[in-house]
């Protein structure tokens, strides 16, 4: 064996060698004086998780606050996901907390709500009042406990309630991609290269329907779906230098956040919802009070008897507009947010 070859694996075997240590300098088979055997990485706060349509939320929220329009109380039902589909690693594609956003959406909007979704702690604290078991502190302070009274009709009712569920997940709509390798014939100078690029779409679709709680007829009807967008781009050399290999490659991929989508859905039909209960024209009522001479009583995304008597100027007919309370599509949206 020559030196050179002899040096040349001595190199490699210190190479992996300081790989090794430095990764056991990164974890511990025995735990540290804060009881980890590794420091957790990442240091990204808390943020905001807005969608395109939040300032939309927020808009109605100041119509009604401006014209001094009252809230139904609304309650949110049960906002399944009918799809079935799993992931790859077992769990569900999509979120089962359609409901939970559905609130939140609710709430950006300014609507008065009731809790129908989950009412265990209530209904519990009911029983035990009933028994007596249940008191609270009297004029006395702590020492004068009074048990919890039930009074009738103390609970108020919702006046409407949202309900539905995620009904399309359509995984491979439109895929394409590229794969390009070259390299030169000449032997001493053997260079060759590779890209590749891939893009894939898929789409998820809600249907939520608004009922009317003491009659439980349907209200209003949406329909909406979003596609998601998927990349993957990805390069390479792959060369022989000096007796020596090397091969050097790099990518970047990404997927649109399902989840977020859903939420995106959830924000635009909530504010759909809210502009026919409120009487709000469009998207222009974050600017005035203005009629929307678009305004109808029929809309693309499903057939509705309006909530109230405003017809003439309720947001229906113009529901199928993507750029509809999109606050970097819709003009009106983006400009009251100054």
């Amino acid at each position: 064996m020559t030196a050179g070859r002899t040096f040349r694996r001595l190199r490699t075997l210190g190479l992996a060698g300081s790989a090794a240590a430095l990764l056991s300098g990164c974890i511990s088979a025995s735990a540290g004086p804060a009881g980890t055997y590794a420091a957790p990485i990442g240091n990204a706060p808390v943020i905001a998780n807005p969608t395109p349509y939040s300032a939309a939320l927020y808009c109605m929220a100041n119509y009604a606050r401006r014209y001094s329009l009252p809230s139904p109380r609304i309650a949110v039902a049960r906002i399944a996901d009918y799809t079935g589909t799993v992931s790859a690693d077992g769990g569900r594609q999509v979120t089962g907390g359609a409901s939970l956003m559905a609130m939140t959406a609710l709430a950006k909007a300014g609507a008065r709500q009731v809790e129908r979704y989950d009412t265990s702690v209530s209904e519990m604290e009911l029983r035990y009042a009933n028994n007596r078991l249940i008191g609270d502190e009297g004029a006395g302070g702590a020492e004068d406990l009074q048990y919890r009274r039930i009074i009738a009709g103390q609970v108020p009712g919702s006046d409407f309630y949202i309900v539905g569920g995620i009904t399309e997940v359509n995984h491979n709509i439109r895929s394409g991609g590229f794969d390009l390798a070259a390299g030169q014939a000449n032997t001493d100078t053997p260079l060759s290269t590779a890209f590749a690029g891939k893009a894939y779409v898929m789409n998820i679709a809600i249907d939520l329907r608004l009922v009317q709680t003491t009659t439980l007829e349907v209200v209003d009807v949406v329909s909406y779906q979003k596609q998601i967008v998927g990349r993957e781009i990805s390069a390479g050399i792959f060369d022989f230098l000096n007796g020596n290999v090397f091969d050097l490659s790099a990518g970047e991929g990404g997927l649109e956040p399902v989840q977020l989508a859903v939420r995106a859905l959830i924000e635009r039909a909530t504010v759909e919802f809210m502009a026919n209960l409120y009487g709000a024209p469009g998207p222009e009522a974050c600017l005035s009070a203005g009629p929307d001479p678009l305004g109808g009583t029929v809309g693309p995304t499903g057939g509705y008897y309006p909530a109230y008597t405003n017809t003439d100027t309720n947001n229906g007919a113009t529901r199928a507009d993507p750029s509809r309370w999109h606050d970097r599509r819709d003009g009106d949206v983006r400009r009251s947010r100054y």
